[in-house]
């Protein structure tokens, strides 16, 4: 093989990555990480665990101060964005973003580390997150290996949550929980935060990052006829007014209303804000709107 082969790209999607021929995967922004605190940051406490050793899976959980074993908090699963490729639970946009989630909404918070594409490409990364809450849910029982879930997780109030490619997970996550959820566990609802979802045109993202072609549900749940199957009771969903991903939130919105779902659904605009914005400029007011929103959502009934 022709050594300079390993210098030809074979895809690229800017800004966010490169893949040579040699299979070489360049993460061009995403890369930078952050430990995790045993020192309250904004009353939550954090730390790392790994869920699945064979696979590499595995979590950032963040655990509130006012937790006691006899004040049990409802369970966040949060799936980080990133076009699938970037990003992780370690990065300095999504820890302090689950911080300030966990703090405002008094909830255990379970941030997701999926293996990611094009090395592993979909549907691992929703595989991998349902085999997170697998794992989260085999501590309903108070027997689980992680202390946290076992003294302070209430598993009768779960929500699944994530932004952008999370999004898109989050929903699949309350799919699959229409047909299978794990005993003495329920999810309540799930937060789409700006979802990438597909509409009826090609996806030249999705189609390299799910080379089987065979997933179309996953991407586009507005055409699935299973749609309303959702496993959870309610759905709120954030759209951004700049964001080109705007419309197909709103086309999600429009396909659960109608399914027969029995839920309630919900949609909020940030108007003039572009593609998650709260996550570049959390202080500003309509990012604080959000995590307000967002933590409402989870301490309603």
């Amino acid at each position: 093989m022709d050594s300079s082969c390993s210098s030809e790209v074979e895809f690229e999607f800017l800004p966010l990555f490169r893949v040579f021929k040699d299979g070489v995967v360049e993460r061009l922004r995403g890369t930078e990480t952050v430990p995790p605190s045993d020192v309250p940051q904004n009353g939550v406490v954090s730390k790392d665990v790994v869920i699945s050793p064979e696979t590499g899976l595995s979590a950032r959980l963040f655990l509130p101060t006012t937790a006691t074993p006899d004040r049990k908090l409802p369970i966040l699963i949060y799936i980080h964005g990133g076009g699938f490729v970037i990003e992780s639970p370690f990065s300095p946009l999504y820890h302090p973003h689950v911080v300030s989630l966990a703090s405002a909404a008094n909830v255990i918070a379970v941030s997701v580390h999926y293996r990611r594409p094009p090395e592993h490409p979909i549907p691992i990364p929703h595989d991998d997150t349902w085999d997170a809450f697998q794992w989260v849910a085999a501590h309903s029982s108070g027997q689980g290996p992680e202390p946290w879930l076992n003294h302070h997780a209430k598993f009768d109030r779960v929500f699944f949550a994530g932004d952008s490619a999370g999004a898109n997970i989050a929903h699949n996550m309350a799919m699959r929980a229409g047909t299978t959820q794990p005993p003495n566990v329920k999810i309540c609802g799930i937060v789409l935060v700006h979802p990438y979802f597909g509409n009826n045109g090609p996806d030249r993202l999705w189609n390299y990052l799910c080379p089987s072609g065979v997933h179309n549900s996953l991407f586009n749940p507005a055409v699935d006829t299973k749609l309303s199957i959702l496993g959870c009771g309610k759905v709120l969903i954030f759209v951004a007014g700049k964001d080109l991903l705007k419309d197909r939130g709103f086309c999600y919105y429009e396909a659960v209303k109608k399914s027969g779902w029995g839920g309630a659904v919900e949609i909020v605009e940030s108007e003039g804000e572009e593609h998650v914005f709260h996550l570049f400029n959390p202080d500003c007011d309509k990012a604080r709107a959000l995590i307000q929103k967002f933590a409402s959502f989870m301490n309603q009934d």
